[in-house]
């Protein structure tokens, strides 16, 4: 079964080309690595909750968008092998991803095994 990273962070609105840059940057480094997905999502139907939502989970600020993201792994072993080989990658060509286009310190993210899944 998979294994997947999620990331949920919010972007001013004002950058959302640069960090469609960054994320077309970072992508073949994924992939290189074993990556089997990497979906990159700009917020379009974000609710606010009555007591909590992705908003104040991520302390969006007035010109900000809620983004959500996932990399999906053939498995955990997979993704943890990759990381230290991706940051090497990045660095030897100068790749700097921690300029992101929005705050990282308000970003949230997770690794997740599955327990359900299906495809059409």
């Amino acid at each position: 079964m998979t294994y997947v990273d999620g990331f949920l962070f919010a972007v001013p609105e004002a950058n959302k080309q640069a960090f469609i840059d960054h994320c077309k940057l970072a992508l073949p480094y994924f992939m290189k690595h074993g990556a089997v997905r990497y979906v990159e999502s700009w917020g379009d139907d974000v609710p606010e909750g009555e007591t909590n939502s992705m908003h104040t989970a991520v302390l969006r600020e007035e010109d900000e968008v809620v983004c959500f993201s996932w990399i999906e792994w053939p498995e955990k072993a997979t993704r943890d092998a990759a990381m230290e080989g991706i940051m090497a990658d990045m660095g030897a060509d100068g790749v700097d991803m921690m300029a992101m286009p929005f705050d990282g310190k308000r970003m949230i993210f997770g690794g997740f095994v599955p327990v359900v899944e299906a495809s059409a």
